[in-house]
């Protein structure tokens, strides 16, 4: 016999309560649910560069060779496209080998727009991160052992500790770390550590990091050791154009860690993590609002108002980072020591003008035009169409000056032309 009214709506109720027991629709919740359905992180299939470079030597299409003294990484940046000028030198013991990291023995980073990949001398491994267009960051080894075919081994969930907290947007996704360092390499967490990016005060960047590049009167943290209780100099660790007095480079494929490379990883890193924030906390919603649609008897594709608020506030965040809201102010300029800068802008599409969101500005700024060149990723252009129709709306009232708020006063009305001109000349969701 068919449930009465009064049962019927009783058992849905009963229903509903069970639902937000087990799916909290706070945005908190999103790094405890990653793993759930609809993400399903650590299952779900992934088409990451890695993943897909994988399939081809499982093929008997690609073969990696195998150099004596870097092992597989030449020919995995080669294979990769990651550029040798991106490299980075980091000493603190902050990452996977740190039996294998010291100031004499820093490790290198290199990185293009979706890859980093991070090698050790006499490392047993090479650390690679990638971006995957719906699962955020992917973290794999490569054993530093010749194979006939090497294999590629996705990390099931021990690099989230650190790649999946706060400091990644409550994510997995990737962070830049700013530390006291002592002399062999130890970080001295009691004295503090910055996540940094482009909004960090300059004197917090870098601790723990060679630094090589000009940056006048502005000072940071790289180049410098310390003890739990000595203060910095940070004049002795300011504007070093060479590592000779520090460090021995030779076992690196260039002698630099740029500045310039520094402060672009600076800002696609936490770019990364933003839109990674956007995707999944629009998935979240949709699918608890369309679970509920279900008990509800609505229609199938009916947005309920929560889910609305949630993915308003990731579409903001989101927006804040592309136009890089807050960045912190160049006190003097800024140049570098390798190409890094060079072959980083020659690598940006380019308007009928000849302009690109990839144009470094390093007087007063990053970039020329303050808008993120991630736009054009695979990961920004793959995002759900609820969230990246919400995002391209909210970006073109900005750059046409329909919204003067406080956050976007740092686009005056000729730089909001000029970058609406080079995103309709170059960006087909434009």
């Amino acid at each position: 016999m068919p449930c009465a009214p009064a049962f019927r709506w009783f058992f849905r109720l009963l229903a509903i309560v069970l639902l937000a027991a087990c799916c909290p629709l706070q945005l908190s919740a999103q790094s405890a649910s990653y793993e759930l359905s609809p993400i399903d992180y650590l299952d779900a299939e992934v088409h990451d560069a890695v993943a897909k470079l994988a399939e081809r030597i499982e093929r008997g299409e690609v073969e990696l060779d195998f150099d004596d003294q870097h092992g597989y990484l030449p020919a995995l940046l080669d294979q990769l496209d990651v550029p040798v000028s991106s490299q980075t030198l980091v000493f603190s013991k902050t990452s996977q080998q740190i039996h294998r990291i010291s100031p004499l023995r820093p490790r290198a980073l290199y990185f293009n727009e979706t890859v980093y990949v991070g090698w050790c001398q006499r490392g047993d491994f090479l650390e690679i991160a990638v971006t995957d267009p719906q699962q955020g960051a992917i973290f794999y080894t490569l054993e530093q052992t010749p194979q006939p075919r090497p294999q590629f081994v996705r990390d099931q969930g021990q690099c989230l500790t650190c790649h999946a907290t706060s400091r990644t947007q409550n994510v997995p996704g990737y962070l830049m770390r700013s530390v006291y360092s002592d002399r062999g390499g130890r970080p001295l967490l009691g004295r503090g550590t910055y996540v940094t990016d482009e909004t960090s005060p300059f004197e917090e960047r870098w601790g723990g990091w060679y630094v090589t590049g000009q940056h006048g009167e502005m000072r940071h943290m790289g180049n410098q050791m310390t003890s739990g209780t000595e203060q910095m100099d940070l004049d002795q660790g300011a504007n070093l154009t060479s590592l000779d007095d520090l460090v021995s480079t030779k076992p690196y494929l260039t002698p630099h860690s740029d500045i310039v490379a520094l402060m672009v990883l600076q800002h696609q890193t936490q770019m990364h993590n933003a839109i990674t924030a956007a995707n999944f906390e629009t998935r979240e919603a949709l699918h608890q609002s369309f679970t509920m649609n279900r008990l509800l008897e609505r229609e199938p594709d009916f947005i309920s108002d929560s889910a609305n608020r949630r993915i308003d506030r990731v579409t903001e965040k989101l927006v804040e980072r592309m136009f890089m809201c807050e960045e912190y102010p160049l006190e003097s300029p800024v140049t570098g020591t390798s190409r890094f800068a060079e072959e980083f802008a020659a690598a940006g599409v380019r308007d009928s003008q000849g302009r690109s969101l990839r144009d470094l500005d390093l007087q007063t700024r990053l970039f020329r035009y303050p808008c993120s060149f991630l736009v054009y990723s695979e990961a920004f252009v793959s995002l759900p169409e609820e969230v990246r129709r919400r995002v391209l709306r909210r970006a073109t009232e900005i750059l046409q000056g329909q919204d003067d708020s406080e956050q976007f006063a740092h686009l005056d009305a000729h730089v909001r032309k000029e970058i609406l001109e080079i995103l309709r000349d170059t960006h087909p969701d434009f």
